[in-house]
């Protein structure tokens, strides 16, 4: 299985490659986002800035968007989850539409909302074969989306509920850091790729 992580100028893409990478399972960065879709599995890291990542899309929005709507699995985690949706307060910028709705700041009284939490209300598949109670998350937005049902389990910060996990068919979004919450986080991604080859 080939794994490609598009690099749009996002942080911390060697702990996540290293999360991915296991047995039959090879993993590319890459910084072109059409050669970044001939694979078998695409992930949009996190850590990073809406409006520069929504920049680096914009020559192949549409192109990243039909590939995922026609099943092109598709990992987006924290920055990477907020790219599925429409947009985001957070500076302009078009994301790529996959899932209806807005990114939006927290409304907490402590921005931005760094270190473990809880996962609750978790009904993804994905929590049966890798349970993950907690998690570590380091946002300061949050995905508002349309239609709550693709919501697949919630977090709260401060006063502020919202989406830990969304699914769009074989599109997953994390607004935590599977590859920063240990073992179990580690276990969450290879069930993401071990049930996309069952």
């Amino acid at each position: 299985m080939r794994v490609t992580i598009f690099d749009y100028g996002a942080g911390n893409l060697h702990s996540l490659a290293k999360a991915l990478a296991g047995d039959g399972v090879s993993v590319a960065v890459e910084g072109d986002p059409l050669i970044a879709l001939r694979t078998d599995v695409l992930v949009l890291p996190g850590v990073g800035n809406f409006r520069q990542a929504a920049a680096r899309l914009t020559s192949a929005r549409a192109a990243i968007r039909d590939a995922i709507r026609a099943g092109l699995p598709t990992l987006g985690v924290c920055l990477g989850m907020q790219l599925l949706f429409d947009s985001s307060t957070e500076g302009p910028g078009r994301g790529l539409g996959v899932i209806a709705g807005r990114v939006s700041r927290l409304a907490a009284f402590r921005v931005p909302h760094i270190g473990w939490n809880t996962v609750d209300d978790a009904r993804d598949p994905l929590f049966r074969a890798a349970p993950l109670p907690t998690a570590y998350f380091a946002n300061g937005y949050a995905c508002r989306p349309e239609d709550e049902t693709l919501v697949t389990a919630w977090t709260t910060h401060d006063r502020d509920r919202f989406p830990a996990v969304v699914r769009a068919g074989r599109t997953v979004g994390v607004q935590f850091h599977p590859e920063k919450s240990s073992i179990a986080g580690v276990q969450f991604v290879r069930a993401f790729l071990a049930g996309l080859s069952a």
